[in-house]
């Protein structure tokens, strides 16, 4: 019978011996190996952190004690250890386990935000909240990673938890020299020095915390002994824990380029191969032609070049390619030093993490009218990865921005042309969004007038559809649904969905009704912007908005999400039918 069948608990691994604690590492990592590939997920960095999950859950007693995962994609281990093991198979699929850390699984899961350099506040606050209740016999433990700690998040918190040397926190830093990608910057050098045991000085130590290490972090004997230690210090301590990413698998052992930090799913035999090239893939065709046309564009990464699609582009301009780190916030402020230098940056992240950086959007480079592009890969809904990294809320930030300009592309075509209309911007801030997964077949407009195309005109004017971005091919086929039913509908694509359009403003004082379709928030998004316009010119037409609801949306595919939230053509078309009362209908 193998071990792990017989851990339901954490308690459960305490009475392992050495040997039996080494064959339940081996049988985690067969596991997660056989199932990961399967379902898809982050299997490299859970890989490496087998023998280190293992250690901090026979010396810590969870949930009473604290741990605290700054990553939550790297908590794999810990479901196993903690009762899921029977559900593990279900991984990232609609109803089965999330990919992330979960406070609905689990009372083991604490945080789930997943956005990086963030549990070092959450352990300064739970910390302080306890010294002040007088509950002071439970530990906070709080897993970093060296690439976390390029985030000027994570300094802020060490200079607070550094400072109360009577407040025991342990900060278990996990170093494999990465985060995606090679950790870059000062404190990659810094932690280099420490593993080798050369040079002057220790940051933590100058910081006012203990230091314990290196310590190997596959050795679990000894990352206990390490941790024991730490706990009977009694203050802040930092226990640096060397580990290898995709520890244990040679497929990931031999990836230099990230570790096999995130496998995708086995297709299954039924899946045929797509016919066009991913969003990301033709963003990153289009900014290497780019950026052999023009000298003065130089491309920002936020320590994912390769899956927002500036590999390619680093490759043949290395000089023009910054990665400053999982530090968004300093990309955005640094790209508008840029752009006072003259140069057009662009910059690349997951729309997710977009929501970081909007102050610097708003005070350093709109205030400025810095000629910056950001681009917002995953915007929208992107479905397997759960509730934090839905890309849902760009539209409702990014457009409160003075003087920005906002693209949504409906196809890999309108990508191309949009990106370089926003780098030969020179007045402002432009976005560009787009979706995970590929664009599809292109979709052209029967005619384009003042910057809007028009993908569908049926006779009469019952209704405009305005379609943002990809959502164009929902609102064609629900064009054809209604006309069927007798009603004739008119779909537009607005290319640049911010600032509104005002030509297409006057286009809908001709139809009875307004229909919005965007795959991002419908608080603040583009029908509410549209609706507003409407208003503010005086013009009446009803206005009736689809998109996404103002909710934390459960882990899918993204055709299931999109389905919850009743984007499908079939939910939309039923809803625009019952408000298309005979009276108010026009027969074509």
């Amino acid at each position: 019978m193998p071990l792990l069948d017989e851990i339901a608990a954490p308690r459960d691994l305490r009475a392992l011996t050495p040997p039996q604690l080494d064959q339940l590492s081996g049988e985690i990592r067969e596991l997660m190996i056989d199932a990961v590939c399967r379902s898809g997920g982050h299997l490299g960095p859970n890989l490496g952190v087998v023998e280190l999950t293992i250690a901090l859950h026979r010396v810590f007693d969870s949930p009473r004690d604290t741990l605290l995962w700054d990553i939550g994609h790297q908590t794999y281990v810990q479901k196993l250890l903690t009762g899921r093991h029977a559900a593990f198979g279900g991984l990232r699929t609609r109803g089965g386990l999330s990919g992330y850390a979960s406070r609905a699984e689990s009372e083991h899961d604490v945080i789930e935000n997943s956005h990086a350099s963030t549990a070092l506040s959450y352990a300064d606050g739970l910390a302080r909240a306890r010294e002040l209740s007088g509950d002071t016999d439970r530990a906070v433990v709080a897993v970093i990673g060296d690439g976390a700690l390029t985030g000027g998040l994570a300094w802020e918190a060490l200079n607070n938890l550094g400072g109360a040397r009577q407040r025991p926190v342990i900060v278990v830093l996990n170093d494999n020299e990465r985060s995606y990608a090679p950790t870059v910057g000062g404190l990659a050098a810094h932690l280099a020095r420490l593993r080798a045991g050369t040079g002057p000085g220790n940051v933590f130590e100058e910081f006012g915390f203990g230091y314990l290490g290196p310590v190997d972090g596959h050795d679990i004997a000894a990352v206990e002994e390490a941790l024991g230690r730490a706990r009977a210090l009694g203050g802040p301590v930092v226990v640096h824990v060397v580990t290898e990413k995709g520890r244990g698998w040679e497929t990931a052992e031999t990836n230099e380029l990230d570790r096999c930090h995130v496998v995708r799913a086995t297709p299954s035999s039924a899946s045929a191969p797509s016919a066009t090239p991913a969003w990301t893939s033709v963003f990153s065709d289009e900014m290497v032609r780019i950026g052999e046309a023009r000298s003065d564009v130089v491309a920002i990464t936020a320590a994912m070049a390769e899956p927002v699609g500036l590999l390619e582009f680093q490759r043949e301009f290395p000089a023009r390619t910054i990665d400053v780190g999982i530090a968004e916030q300093h990309a955005a402020a640094a790209a508008a030093g840029l752009a006072l230098g003259g140069l057009h940056p662009v910059l690349a992240i997951y729309a997710t993490f977009g929501n970081r950086m909007i102050d610097q959007m708003v005070t350093d480079i709109a205030l400025h009218s810095a000629p910056v592009t950001l681009v917002l890969d995953r915007a929208g809904v992107t479905g397997d990865d759960g509730a934090s990294h839905n890309g849902m809320w760009d539209l409702t930030l990014f457009q409160a921005v003075p003087g920005i300009r906002i693209a949504a592309p409906r196809d890999g075509t309108r990508l191309r042309e949009l990106l370089r209309e926003a780098v030969a911007w020179d007045r402002g801030p432009t976005v560009l969004r787009f979706p995970k997964g590929t664009p599809g077949a292109d979709i052209p407009a029967l005619s384009t007038t003042d910057g809007f195309d028009v993908l569908h005109n049926a006779p009469g004017r019952d209704l405009l559809i305005v379609a943002v971005g990809p959502m164009a091919r929902l609102a064609l086929d629900v064009a054809g649904r209604l006309a069927d039913a007798g009603v004739g509908a008119t779909v537009v694509d607005p290319r640049w969905v911010a600032p509104v359009n005002p030509t297409l403003v006057e286009a809908a004082a001709y139809f009875k009704q307004v229909i919005t379709v965007e795959d991002s928030g419908r608080v603040g998004g583009v029908g509410s912007a549209f609706a507003q316009a409407l208003g503010d010119a005086g013009i009446d037409t009803p206005v009736q908005n689809f998109g996404l609801p103002r909710e934390f949306l459960d882990h899918g595919s993204r055709a299931q999400v999109l389905a919850h939230c009743g984007l499908t053509a079939d939910a939309v078309t039923t809803e625009v039918l019952a408000r298309l009362t005979p009276e108010r209908t026009l027969t074509p």
